[in-house]
Formats: C-alpha cells, structure tokens, sequence
C-alpha cells in the first residue's frame, strides 16, 4: 500500500516521502490508591510529504483507506507550503540499534496492573496518610518511512513505564511527591523507586525556613530534567541557529561553559525508548557531541535547518503524524563528575536541594533565562538536609551558572527514558521565598 501510494503521489510531484506510525498500547491507571482504568489502544496513521517547484506540501490521515485524499490534500498545500531545496535522502546503511524485546511485548495486563498494585499496596501500607496515584503502560510502535530517492526504513520499539504520585494534604500544606521510570525491557526496578520516594519523603517530614540570596543550588537529575534541560538545549536547536536567535550562533568551537561539563546527544543506546537506527527523515542515527568539555560542539538539524544553514543534517529530525519534521535531541547524556551525591550535600553550610519545580518554568529560554517555583525543595544546613521548603523560587541563566559549576555528580540516574544525568551543584542561583 505504501509503495502505491509513493507512485500516487510522485504523479503530482518531484519528490515523495511516507511517513507511517502504527502503535499497540496498555495504559493502566490507579488513583486514590485503587484502580482505577486498563485500556487498550491500538492506532495507525501516514503522513505524505510532497515537494514540488521548491515548495513542501503535507498532509496525513488515521484514515488509512484515504489514500487518495491523503495526496490530494498534499496537494493543495503546496501553494502555501515552506520553500525549500532538499533532497530527501537516498537509501542508506543502519547501525542495529536495539529498542525491541519480546519479552516487554507479550506482557500481559494483568502484570502490569500486578506491579502497580503492589507498588500502591507497599507505599500505602508505610505512608497511609498518603493518598498514591500510578501509570503503568506498555507499548509497542512500529514507524516506517519510505521516500522517492530509495530510502526505505522501518524498526519497531517497545517499552514499559510506570511513574508513581504521593499527594498529602494537612490544612494548607500539600507534599507531592514523584518517581518513575521507562525501558524498553520487560522489568521495572520498583525497589529503587520505593527507596526514592520514601527517601524524598524521610527529608520532607519536617519544614525548614527556605535559604535564601544568591546561594548554592543543588540540581538532582529530576530537577535538571525539569528546569535546566530546555533553555540550555534551545541555544543548539538548528531552528533558532536559523533564525539566529541563539546565544551560541557564533560560539560553535568555543570554550563556554565549565570544563566539567560535557554532553551528547546518543541515540544509539540499546533499550532506551528515545534511541533508534534512524531519524524522523531517514537520517542514519549516531552519538552527537553537544559540548565537550565545555566547548560548543555542534548544533542540531534536520535536512531542512541543515539546508538553511549551509550544514548538514546531523539525524536530528524529529515529527509526529499531525507535524512536520524539526530539529530535536533524542536521548540526552550528560557525563558524570567526580563527587557523590551525599558528598555533594554534605560539603555545604547552606545550599537549597531542588527535585521536581511546579510547572515548567519561565524566563527567557532562548537567552538561557530561567524562573520557576519550587514543588519539592529541601533546606540544607551545616551540610544536612533540615527539612522541606515552602513558597520558595529560583531564577537564574544556565550559561551563567553552567560557566563554573561548583560540583558535578559521580552517580547518574535516567530520567524518562530520554535523559541520563548525574547530579550537578551551581552557585549564582538566585533564590527567594515568601516564607
């Protein structure tokens, strides 16, 4: 059906592309300790991409008996399309980038709601006042992508993630406590999840005044996931490279930040759910350094950034069905430091500990700004952790704070599946509360 449909379309163009995402899905969910829902999902869709006269006409369908709507509606975007001067990319050699277990694809329900359960029984049983929330989910996706210059791609990935919520309300304080993980193999480590939450919970027992002024920051890999991740990645984001809106644009090769500092952007890694063979246009996938050793190495790009920036793609391209292409990172690692986390706490008299911030954030991103509220902080005194943090913010700029980190972390943990980071420690972290 597919190659019909690339011949249907090459009719009307000078280049074609399909686009196809078929997926099976189990998501579980528990709530106020119970459970709650067990789904199963099972969804496909294509996405025709058109070039002709230097113009890009798209369009895509969950209908998959409307091929030829699929090409007409392409069709008429044409007019209205980006201009361009890519070449969709010829067939091409892929390394065997594992993100398939069988095992993780025959699990059935009623493991997944047995794991789930248990992790709710357990952290009920020690923390009754406690009210436990869960997702537990398995899934397995099949993208395939096949263009008019004999590119002609396909892997499936599977994968298990459970994430676990704690909410306690007394008056008007409320805790809020998460964990999770997500692999593309069959087993979950549901100690370490336990032994996370219920070490976040040991150090939110008691509350403590914030610190506050211009103090040190310790980042856990959460909270470097939630606040310092985006606006140190926009600066290398071919997009704004394009529209020269980056703060890197004439860094490329430069030491900027710390040397401690090095990290990459690695798809290739087995069983991690963001790696794969191949990007969202066909590029092959390879270990991308971002900054090595404080040096800004290289920017991202799909083929039309690339295009756009006289570069070329670095297999960066990343889409949904309902979207075109863009420049995204995969699988994010940052190498570790030498110092351990206790270690990290303990070298300091006073310092605020952050897990997890309310919402995103804001600031300035693109400038590497950022200002966020605490959702789980803790208070560290004389080199011990004193207790929980309330109303209290952050604000400051990674390439700031980055410049001369105070403390990398030795140990690193992964974080959605997409991130694997250490710990890091910064100074010049602008702290305040209304405590």
């Amino acid at each position: 059906m597919l190659e019909d449909l690339l011949t249907q379309a090459l009719k009307q163009a000078d280049q074609a592309e399909i686009f196809q995402v078929s997926s099976l899905s189990t998501p579980i969910s528990f709530e106020a300790n119970r459970l709650k829902s067990v789904e199963a999902r099972d969804s496909s869709g294509v996405a025709l991409r058109i070039i002709k006269n230097g113009r890009i006409g798209f369009s895509s369908t969950t209908d998959m008996s409307d091929m030829d709507g699929l090409v007409a509606r392409a069709v008429e975007m044409l007019p209205f399309g980006a201009k361009t001067s890519i070449d969709f990319p010829a067939a091409s050699e892929y390394a065997d980038v594992i993100t398939f277990d069988q095992v993780t694809s025959d699990l059935k329900a009623e493991a997944l709601v047995e794991a789930g359960s248990k992790l709710i029984d357990q952290l009920h049983a020690d923390w009754p006042d406690i009210v436990w929330s869960a997702g537990v989910s398995k899934s397995v996706s099949t993208t395939t992508l096949l263009n008019s210059n004999g590119c002609h791609a396909q892997e499936t990935t599977s994968a298990i993630g459970i994430g676990m919520e704690g909410t306690l309300v007394k008056d008007t304080d409320m805790l809020f406590v998460f964990e999770g993980q997500s692999t593309c193999r069959p087993t979950i480590d549901t100690d370490a999840i336990i032994a996370s939450i219920e070490r976040k919970l040991n150090w939110a027992e008691h509350v403590a005044p914030a610190p506050t002024g211009s103090i040190p920051v310790i980042f856990t890999p959460n909270a470097v996931a939630g606040l310092l991740l985006e606006p140190l990645l926009e600066g290398f984001n071919g997009r704004n490279i394009v529209q020269s809106s980056s703060p890197l644009i004439e860094k490329l090769g430069t030491l900027v930040l710390d040397p401690r500092l090095s990290v990459w952007d690695d798809p290739t890694l087995p069983f991690i759910p963001g790696s794969g063979a191949f990007d969202g246009e066909g590029i092959p996938s390879s270990r991308l350094p971002l900054i090595k050793q404080g040096v800004i190495a290289n920017f991202i790009y799909d083929l039309q950034t690339a295009t756009q920036a006289g570069a070329r793609s670095t297999g960066n391209a990343h889409r949904g069905l309902g979207s075109q292409p863009s420049p995204d990172t995969s699988v994010i690692v940052i190498d570790p430091g030498d110092t351990s986390f206790a270690d990290m706490i303990a070298g300091y008299p006073k310092a605020l500990l952050v897990e997890s911030f309310l919402g995103a954030g804001q600031g300035n991103t693109l400038g590497g700004g950022f200002s966020a509220n605490v959702l789980l902080g803790y208070a560290v005194e004389n080199g011990k952790i004193i207790g929980r943090v309330k109303d209290t913010m952050v604000a400051g700029n990674v390439y700031t704070i980055l410049k001369d980190i105070d403390a990398m972390g030795s140990e690193l943990e992964w974080v959605d599946g997409s991130l694997h980071t250490p710990a890091i420690s910064c100074t010049g972290v602008s702290v305040s509360s209304k405590a």
